[in-house]
């Protein structure tokens, strides 16, 4: 469809925050999120789910889901089960079971004839032939791709006998149309550029236009809150929603609010070729935490003060349309490491042991306790779960222990020479915790006249095979006396020197 002209009062303030309509809210709040089971669930979808639940839950309201499944060709239940599985890992959960929307084409087609036996749609005859030949006279001319209305006004008895149609919208085409929308203020769009869109196609299924606003009604939606790409959608739905209300009654327009959307770091509208664009992506390839991207989402386009944190409860009671801001928001994935670091850090150990362990490799799934453990001494340094079980590697690794080639530098005669030393030592230290290992060694080390990081380089390198780990006490204390001892000799030996 041809875009649409669409202008945007100027308000008095200069503040954006000033020129969001005010809104009362006079009857219960129904949101809804409507995705397509095309594919995984975007991450922009992911935001507009959550907007929706959100507001639902700070108005005491509902939050529906609906699966647009109309396009037969491409939606597929692993489609759903992905969206699905997506909206749970994140929290959000909805108050009735999901509608879709394909189980609902007689409900559609039902409102269709409606309006055409009441003169606000008519059917139309046009081949493809002839319509492609219209299309081609306003290119040439540079005119926008409109459809003309060549059978607005005419007699159906004009159409041969048999001739398939479809039925077209009669919309307006005096005056203006004018949205109120919560984020985007007043716009305004002439009639003249509606053009009669097609309702039922000539199978008699119904198109998109037609069952979104059917099954908005249907389900007793109060409030769109999608994204701005749909703004256009929002005056061609606007005429069918008031031509039924002209012949039943009760078809109120909605509450619309439509939010910029998601743009990658270079400005451009987010996509694959910015990285990760769906939520599986971000669990299960980049080790995000749930309650981090939950976090993230909700303050991408939408601010409280100065707050960067929420937790869920208290985002459901704060949040509100009047924060949502006008400009489309830049996804940052530092940012994104930096919080879901600090989701980390506050995790519970078991539950991050129990969601690291499969990454580590099927060693740390039998061996979750000592994993859960190492937790504290692991999860300070780590931004993602890859990067917990990175540092958690050296737990499970099998001797001969495989050396970096930093780690490896490390070991040199002197340094294997002061292994075998250490070792010896270690062996007669009867009491194997952090205090009584860090006042052993330290004491070594003055004994020695070097500084405890001279014992410590080439320890860290001979029981993790890296350069860089927990604190080296804490590592003993994990592996445990007799591990450590045959790490440490080994390596004094030479005989664990494997390369990467």
């Amino acid at each position: 469809m041809q875009p649409l002209e669409r202008k945007r009062t100027a308000m008095a303030s200069a503040s954006e925050l000033a020129a969001v309509p005010t809104e009362t809210i006079v009857s219960p709040v129904v949101t809804r999120f409507a995705p397509s089971p095309t594919g995984f669930l975007h991450i922009g979808g992911a935001r507009t789910a959550l907007f929706n639940w959100l507001y639902a839950r700070r108005h005491g309201g509902k939050v529906l889901l609906r699966i647009e499944d109309t396009d037969a060709k491409r939606s597929t239940q692993a489609a759903i089960d992905a969206i699905l599985d997506g909206l749970d890992w994140l929290g959000i959960h909805f108050d009735e079971p999901p509608v879709l929307q394909s189980q609902r084409a007689n409900r559609h087609a039902q409102v269709a004839q409606a309006l055409l036996a009441h003169d606000h749609a008519y059917r139309c005859y046009a081949t493809t032939e002839e319509l492609e030949e219209m299309r081609e006279g306003q290119r040439a001319a540079r005119q926008p791709l409109r459809y003309d209305g060549r059978w607005r006004d005419r007699d159906p008895a004009e159409a041969p006998e048999g001739m398939p149609f479809t039925v077209r919208l009669k919309s307006p085409r005096e005056g203006e149309t004018v949205i109120e929308d919560r984020v985007q203020g007043r716009v305004t769009v002439s009639n003249a550029e509606i053009d009669d869109y097609v309702l039922l196609r000539a199978d008699g299924t119904p198109t998109y236009m037609l069952a979104v606003i059917v099954d908005d009604h249907d389900m007793g939606v109060t409030h769109i809150i999608r994204g701005d790409d749909h703004l256009n959608n929002a005056f061609r739905q606007l005429p069918i929603i008031r031509a039924m209300d002209s012949i039943e009654g009760s078809w109120p327009d909605p509450t619309y609010a439509h939010i910029p959307l998601i743009h990658g770091a270079d400005g451009a509208k987010l996509s694959k070729r910015h990285g990760a664009t769906g939520v599986d992506a971000y669990r299960d390839e980049l080790g995000i935490l749930p309650e981090a991207l939950f976090n993230y989402l909700l303050r991408l386009g939408w601010g409280h003060g100065d707050r960067e944190e929420f937790t869920a409860k208290e985002a459901a009671t704060l949040f509100d349309l009047d924060g949502v801001g006008k400009s489309p928001s830049r996804f940052d994935m530092k940012k994104l490491h930096s919080l879901n670091g600090h989701y980390i850090r506050q995790a519970d150990d078991a539950r991050l042991a129990a969601l690291v362990a499969p990454r580590v490799g099927s060693d740390a799934v039998n061996g979750v306790a000592l994993l859960t453990r190492a937790m504290p001494e692991l999860k300070p340094r780590a931004k993602d779960l890859d990067e917990l079980a990175e540092g958690a590697r050296f737990l499970f690794a099998r001797r001969p222990l495989i050396l970096s080639d930093k780690a490896a530098a490390l070991l040199d005669e002197p340094a294997r020479t002061l292994l075998g030393c250490i070792a010896g030592r270690l062996r007669a230290e009867q009491v194997w915790t952090t205090s009584a290992l860090e006042a052993n060694l330290k004491a070594y080390a003055e004994q020695l006249g070097l500084g405890l990081g001279k014992l410590a380089q080439p320890l860290r390198a001979a029981l993790t095979g890296q350069a860089t780990s927990p604190g080296i006490f804490d590592v003993l204390a994990l592996l445990g006396r007799e591990e450590s001892l045959a790490r440490i000799e080994a390596q004094a030996l030479g005989s664990g020197s494997g390369g990467d």
